[in-house]
């Protein structure tokens, strides 16, 4: 959302509307008078700050976004955008090293907003090592390193599978943020060379009613993952609430193993 795009009012409508949400149910939501939100949206009446925090909180607006929302209100942004290494977000870096560590020697990473690589455990290295050199530049996007014909995306045998799952994820992102640069991100990735009928997995197997796993060949065997999203409770930095965790944990003992003695690491 760009504060040049238009008034307060049409920004809080685009929002509602992308939360499938009547005026009634907003201002009920809000404790508000429709009539007054109906003002609001069409501009004749200019909100409160608190009633801008308390609209774009019931519409669960990310932080980001809720200082344009300030802006376009005349109103200076509220939440700080720090990062990792300012003295400020100290306690929560830690905490990004401490489970990237600890989840050793299985394979972990954080992501900013758009699947930009932000840090990583010794692990993931291991597990990069055919993916040609242009895709390991920074920044690091995930998804494009993923997906790519020349990153992950030869090595992974349930590719379909896997494909569909983080366009889901992906959409799902849009869908809450409206982010125009995931959008386009999407319509990358869309374009990149789909997986072939040959040597992909259908999507059935013994574990698909747990998780989509990650099937990866390596020199050894194939390496099978499940994996899980960690982000902030209750953030009030923008970086903060834009960071996410994805650790990655052993399926199968062979996978284990291998893990733990760093060795079928190689793909």
């Amino acid at each position: 959302m760009d504060p040049n795009t238009g008034a307060f009012g049409e920004n809080l409508r685009v929002w509602r509307r992308r939360r499938a949400l009547s005026q009634l149910e907003l201002a009920a939501a809000a404790n508000i008078s429709t009539r007054h939100l109906s003002f609001i949206e069409t501009g004749r009446a200019n909100p409160s700050r608190e009633m801008v925090l308390r609209l774009t909180a019931r519409l669960q607006v990310p932080l980001r976004e809720r200082n344009v929302f300030l802006i376009t209100a005349g109103y200076a942004p509220l939440y700080k955008e720090s990062r990792l290494d300012d003295p400020a977000v100290a306690a929560a870096k830690s905490a990004v090293e401490l489970i990237l560590k600890g989840h050793e020697p299985f394979p972990a990473l954080a992501i900013d907003r758009h699947w930009n690589l932000v840090a990583a455990n010794s692990v993931l290295p291991h597990l990069l090592t055919s993916v040609d050199a242009s895709l390991l530049q920074a920044p690091v996007n995930v998804l494009r390193l993923t997906l790519h014909p020349l990153g992950l995306a030869a090595k992974i045998i349930n590719l379909a599978q896997w494909r569909a799952h983080l366009f889901e994820r992906l959409n799902h992102q849009i869908a809450v943020t409206g982010d125009r640069t995931l959008l386009a991100l999407l319509a990358e990735l869309r374009n990149l060379p789909g997986p072939g009928r040959e040597g992909d997995e259908p999507l059935q197997g013994e574990h698909l009613h747990i998780a989509v796993p990650l099937k990866l060949r390596s020199d050894s065997g194939v390496l099978s993952f499940i994996s899980t999203t960690t982000i902030f409770g209750s953030p009030v930095d923008i970086t903060l609430q834009e960071l996410a965790l994805e650790t990655f944990f052993p399926l199968d003992e062979f996978t284990k193993e291998a893990l733990q003695n760093r060795e079928g690491l190689v793909l």
